[in-house]
C-alpha cells in the first residue's frame, strides 16, 4: 500500500469518561461514542471500530448495535471492530448482524476477529473456556463460508449443522473486510494467512518490533498458501495533546490506576513512572504531541510493514474533552504528517 493510502483510525472500548470531574452514566458514554465517530469523520479519520467486553466500566457489549447507530451519524468513515470475539459469538448471528450494519452504513462495515484475551464472555454466553481454541477454530471455518460461499452446508461439534443455509441480508460477494486479530500467537499468523485475511497485530506493551517475526511469518505464510500480499495493521494506546508534557501527564493520571488494577488480577509488575516512560519512548504506547506521535507510527509503520494503524484512545475515566482532543489531533495533524514521512521515507529509497 502506498504512503498516501496508509489509513489511520480510532479504537474503543467503550470505557465509560468523565466531564467536568463527574463520571457519565453508561448511557451517556453510548451517545458519546456516536458523538466521537462523528468527531472522527470530521477530522478526517479512515476508520473507528468498537471492541466487545463484558467488564464494568465498558459499554461495548452490543458493538454491532452501537456500529448502527454510527452508522446513522455518519457518511464516509468505516465502521468495524477493534475485537469480535468469535469463539463465544455465533456465526450465524454475526453474519446477520454485520450483513444488516453494511447495508445500513451503504458499504462500510468491517471486523477483526479474535480469540479473547479476557474470558468473561464464556461463562456469560454458557461456554466452556476448555473449548477456548475448538469453538474458535470452528467458528471462524463457518463464518468465512458464511461469507464466501452463496449457500452453506457445515456440520462441526459447537453448534448445530446447516444444510443449504442462505442468510439473509446478503453481504457483498466474497463478505465483508474480515481481519484477524493477533496477540502474539504464531498459530493465529498462520491461520490468518491460511484464510487470506489480513492481519491486525494487538501491540499493547514492549516494543513493537518485536512482532517483526510475527510479520515476516505472515507474509510467507501468504506465498505458501497462494494468497496475495495483504494488509497489516496495528491496534496500540495512546493519547494525543498539544504537547508532549500534557500529553504524558494526562495519559499516566489514567492509565495508572488501570494498569495497577490489571496487575494486581493478572500477577505482572505495577506500572512506574519510569517504565510508562520508556513504553512511550519505545514501547507500545502512542502519547505525546502530533509530532511525537507521526514520527513513532511512520517508524513502526516503516519496521512492521503496516498499512494500517488504530489508536485505542479511550481509557477508563479520560476526560471527554481529552478524547476530543485526541480525536481532533490524530486526524487533522498526525495523519498528515504520517502519510508525510512515510512517502518521503519511501522516496528516499
Amino acid at each position: 500500500m502506498t504512503a498516501t493510502a496508509f489509513e489511520l483510525g480510532l479504537n474503543s472500548f467503550g470505557e465509560v469518561a468523565t466531564d467536568g470531574g463527574r463520571v457519565l452514566s453508561d448511557a451517556e458514554t453510548v451517545r458519546l461514542l456516536v458523538e466521537e465517530a462523528r468527531l472522527a469523520e470530521a477530522a478526517g479519520l479512515d476508520v473507528f471500530s468498537i471492541g466487545e467486553h463484558y467488564r464494568p466500566g465498558h459499554v461495548d457489549t452490543a458493538t454491532p448495535v452501537l456500529l448502527s447507530a454510527m452508522a446513522t451519524a455518519t457518511e464516509r468513515i468505516r465502521l468495524g471492530t477493534s475485537v469480535t470475539v468469535l469463539s463465544t459469538n455465533d456465526p450465524v448471528r454475526l453474519y446477520h448482524a454485520f450483513s444488516t450494519l453494511d447495508a445500513v452504513s451503504d458499504g462500510r462495515a468491517q471486523l477483526v476477529l479474535g480469540r479473547a484475551s479476557v474470558t468473561e464472555s464464556f461463562a456469560l454466553f454458557g461456554h466452556d473456556v476448555a473449548d477456548y481454541d475448538r469453538l474458535f477454530d470452528e467458528n471462524l471455518d463457518l463464518f468465512m463460508r458464511l461469507q464466501r460461499e452463496e449457500a452453506v452446508t457445515w456440520s462441526g461439534t459447537v453448534r448445530s449443522p446447516l444444510v443449504d443455509q442462505r442468510l439473509l441480508p446478503r453481504m457483498p460477494s466474497g463478505g465483508i473486510p474480515t481481519w484477524i486479530g493477533v496477540g502474539g500467537s504464531p498459530n493465529s499468523t498462520i491461520r490468518a494467512a491460511r484464510y487470506g485475511l489480513p492481519l491486525m497485530l494487538a501491540v499493547i506493551g514492549g516494543r513493537p518490533q518485536r512482532f517483526a517475526g510475527h510479520v515476516d511469518l505472515y507474509q510467507r505464510a501468504l506465498t505458501q498458501y497462494g494468497h496475495p500480499v495483504l494488509p497489516i495493521g496495528q491496534h496500540s494506546l495512546g493519547l494525543v495533546a498539544d504537547t508532549d508534557e500534557e500529553a504524558a501527564d494526562t495519559w499516566w493520571r489514567y492509565w495508572e490506576p488501570v494498569v495497577t488494577a490489571l496487575a494486581e488480577e493478572r500477577g505482572f509488575y505495577k506500572p512506574t513512572r519510569e517504565r510508562y516512560e520508556a513504553e512511550i519512548r519505545d514501547g507500545a504506547l502512542y502519547v505525546g504531541s502530533p509530532g511525537t506521535v507521526a514520527r513513532k507510527i511512520a517508524r513502526t509503520a516503516r519496521d512492521l510493514h503496516l498499512s494500517r494503524f488504530d489508536l485505542k484512545y479511550d481509557i477508563l475515566h479520560l476526560p471527554r474533552r481529552a478524547r476530543a482532543r485526541t480525536i481532533e489531533l490524530l486526524g487533522r495533524e498526525v495523519a498528515p504528517l504520517v502519510r508525510e514521512l512515510l512517502t518521503k521515507e519511501t522516496a528516499d529509497v
